[in-house]
Order: C-alpha cells, then sequence, then structure tokens
C-alpha cells in the first residue's frame, strides 16, 4: 500500500525540542495500522515484462503489501542541487552533497544554505551517467578529516571507468587538500553509462566500492571475468591496497581488488547493521532490479542469467534465470523501482520501521520499504511517490530520513512521520 506525503506544518528546527515525544505519537499511530501484520496481495505495480519467467523461491518478487502507515510529511530543506548524487552528514547541522555535474557542496541544514562548489576536486567526465557520484566520510573523519569521492574519471583515448579518490576537508570546508586516487576501474571504455556507484565502509574499515558493467554488449560480458572490474564489488583498504582475505587476494583467479561479480550496475549499498554483511541492489534490465547480499568470489549471474528483457524486448542472452555455480537474488522487481540508494533504517522517529529496508526509487519514483525476515523479504511497501526520483537516501543524526530528489533542479528532502 502507499503512504500519502504531505507537507510538513514547521520548519524541523521548531520540532527539535521533542522528538522523542513526537516519534513515541507516531509509534501509536503505525500500531494502531496493524504494524507488521501483512496484506496477501502484492503491491500494485502493473503486469511484468517478462510473465513467463518465475521467481526461484517463494516471495522472490511481489511480497505481500504491507498495510498502509501514517502519513508522511516532506521538508524540502535545501533547493537549487543539479542532479545530486550523494549524501553524507558531517554533523547534526551539516551534509556535504555531491552533484552530478561536478561539484561538492556543503549544506547548512538549519538554513538550507548552499556553500559555493568546494574547490580542489579531482577531474571528472560528467556525460550521460557519469560525473561525481558517491560520498563517504572516513571512519576517523571527525580527528583526520578524510573523505571519499566515487566518480567518472576521464581516460586516454576518450576512455573513462569509475574512480575513487580520497581527500581531507580543508578547515571551513572551502576546499579539499591532499587529494589521491586510491582505485581505477579497468579496463576502461568509451561508454557514457553504468558506472555504479557506491561507497561502504565495513566493520573491519575496508571499503565497498560497487562498479557498473558500462551497459554496452561489449564490456558487459566482462562482468563473467573476476579478472577486469566491470560489473563487480570490490574491496579495498582505505589506501587503495588490498585486504588479505579478499577472495582473489593472490591475484590469480582473479583480480585482488574483486569481491563479487556478475553484476549490472550496484548504485545502492549498506551494511546490515547486525550481520555486518553488505546489502546491494541494482539495476536490471526491463525487469529484473535485484536485492543482492554478495558473497566473497560469487557469481551473481549478469548477463548470463537475469529476470526480465533487454529493452528491445528480447531475451537477455539465453533469456534463463537459473544457471549452476550462479547466485539468485534474494528478491527481483519486474516492473523495475530503478533504484538508487538504500538505508537500513536505525532511529526512533519511525518505531515500527526499525531494522527495515529503506530504497530509493527513480522510477516510478519515491521510495520502497521492505521487512526482512532474516535474508527474505517479508513485505512490501512503496512510499512518497510525491517526490518523484528519488537518487540517495540515508537516515539522518536525528533519525528522519533524508532524500536527495534526482532532478536538474534537485532538492535535498527531510521526511518525518505526518504527526509530528
Amino acid at each position: 500500500m502507499a503512504t500519502q506525503l504531505a507537507p510538513c506544518q514547521a520548519p524541523h528546527w521548531a520540532r527539535a525540542a521533542a522528538p522523542r515525544l513526537a516519534s513515541r505519537v507516531a509509534g501509536v499511530a503505525l500500531l494502531a495500522l496493524g504494524g507488521d501484520a501483512l496484506a496477501q496481495a502484492p503491491v500494485p505495480t502493473g503486469p511484468p515484462n517478462a510473465p513467463e519467467q518465475r521467481p526461484a523461491f517463494a516471495a522472490q518478487a511481489r511480497a505481500p503489501a504491507l498495510p498502509a502507515s501514517a502519513p508522511l510529511c516532506s521538508e524540502r530543506v535545501a533547493e537549487g542541487l543539479e542532479f545530486p548524487w550523494g549524501l553524507a552528514f558531517v554533523d547534526n547541522d551539516t551534509a556535504l552533497v555531491t552533484e552530478r555535474p561536478g561539484r561538492l557542496r556543503r549544506v547548512d541544514l538549519r538554513s538550507g544554505t548552499l556553500s559555493a562548489p568546494i574547490s580542489g576536486l579531482p577531474d571528472i567526465d560528467a556525460r550521460g551517467q557519469g560525473g561525481l557520484l558517491d560520498i563517504t566520510l572516513d571512519p576517523d573523519f571527525e580527528r583526520n578529516r578524510r573523505l571519499y569521492l566515487s566518480y567518472a574519471e576521464p581516460r586516454e583515448g576518450g576512455k573513462n571507468g569509475t574512480s575513487v579518490a580520497r581527500a581531507t576537508l580543508a578547515a571551513g570546508g572551502q576546499r579539499l587538500e591532499e587529494l589521491t586516487v586510491i582505485f581505477r576501474q579497468t579496463p576502461a571504455w568509451v561508454s557514457t553509462k553504468h558506472f555504479g556507484s557506491r561507497l561502504v565502509w565495513d566493520t573491519q574499515g575496508h571499503l565497498y566500492v560497487t562498479l557498473g558493467e558500462r551497459s554496452l554488449p561489449e564490456p558487459r560480458q566482462l562482468a563473467q571475468d573476476p579478472h577486469t572490474h566491470l560489473g563487480k564489488v570490490v574491496r579495498i583498504d582505505p589506501d587503495g591496497s588490498i585486504p588479505a582475505d579478499n577472495p582473489f587476494a593472490a591475484g590469480q583467479a582473479g583480480a585482488p581488488a574483486v569481491w563479487s561479480y556478475g553484476h549490472r550496475n550496484i548504485q545502492g549499498a549498506a551494511l546490515h547493521p547486525e550481520s555486518g554483511k553488505l546489502w546491494t541492489v541494482e539495476h536490471g534490465p526491463r525487469g529484473g532490479d535485484e536485492l543482492n547480499v554478495p558473497l566473497a568470489g560469487r557469481n551473481y549471474g549478469w548477463p548470463v542469467i537475469t529476470y526480465g528483457e533487454d529493452y528491445s524486448g528480447a531475451p537477455i542472452g539465453e533469456g534463463v534465470t537459473a544457471r549452476a555455480g550462479m547466485e539468485q537474488p534474494i528478491y527481483y522487481w519486474d516492473p523495475v523501482i530503478a533504484p538508487g540508494d538504500m538505508t537500513f533504517y536505525q532511529g526512533a522517529r519511525f518505531p515500527d520501521w526499525h531494522g527495515d529496508l529503506i530504497i530509493a526509487s527513480l522510477s516510478p519514483g519515491g521510495l520502497v520499504r521492505l521487512t526482512l525476515d532474516g535474508e527474505r523479504v517479508s513485505g512490501e511497501q512503496r512510499l512518497a511517490s510525491g517526490l518523484g526520483r528519488v537518487r540517495d537516501v540515508a537516515e539522518g543524526p536525528d533519525g528522519a530520513l533524508w532524500a536527495l530528489t534526482d532532478a536538474r533542479d534537485g532538492a535535498l528532502v527531510r521526511l518525518l512521520p505526518g504527526m509530528e
């Protein structure tokens, strides 16, 4: 079931004095609507693009629809962002936001004021789906002021590829210093599509980087080659070196940085707060967006197996959805949700959502909420469709949900229970 979206009645700083009480009130409303009780029918989405395909196990697709929860309210905290992509909270009052054309800005979360573009960024190829992509802060950011950026980097001969750079945010937050490229996707390709890319820290201080397979028919085949970085999750140390326990660390069976392979275009990733495992959500073809828990050295099938079909309506490869030695997604969507980033909700603002997975949707837009039973999806809900295309979603220090809308005049939006 969908949840309605309405403007918040007052700016968030006017409500900051009593968030816990408001959360308890919202919790009562949510519980009154049935908590986690599941309806039997799935979320209404229209027919699948590949109706002859069948899930490999129960509730791998079209899980039961969750009952409608309390209305959400939205507050456009900052506007005038051009195709914002990644979001990182520096503290309770400040966030950093990337813009795909190649700008990094500070946002004052109290006033919504945007800084001038922060200087010192690397060379960025901002054509097509490329540009400045994700941002994450070093786990020890308060001490070392380091941050990490993923971006489409121009390479020799008109080629490009996803790269990761780390830098220090100078005092005052106006420029980056000591910028160093710590990872470069290889091989580079002449393509403006499927760069990935999300950055996620694991519990040991390693950095996961998700990488697209560059979309075109020739490079997509390299998603199956573990010696390349196309269509992969890679795992590196903060300086770009290789963790000794990576599955191909020795370099003989695959590229040392590779964690998992056979992916298409992963633009959402988050670490499970209890298991510590990486979860990812990736764009499929027409139908076939996937939710995965990528395990070390495993093959996730693209483009040999996939749900959905090509944009022409033709099958992908042999049109098969399963093969020995290739992993099944724990969930897939047909029709697609065109996923952006995702987060496991842990805050108190939405007490009934604790542990649920919240995913940004570019099409049809808004957010997708999933309830989980271990590593299986038990229910699905569509939220905040009025936001349109959502590229990133994150839980803020205040326990609210924060979303970046993917538009030429994009916004940073704060979402709260409607009673607050």
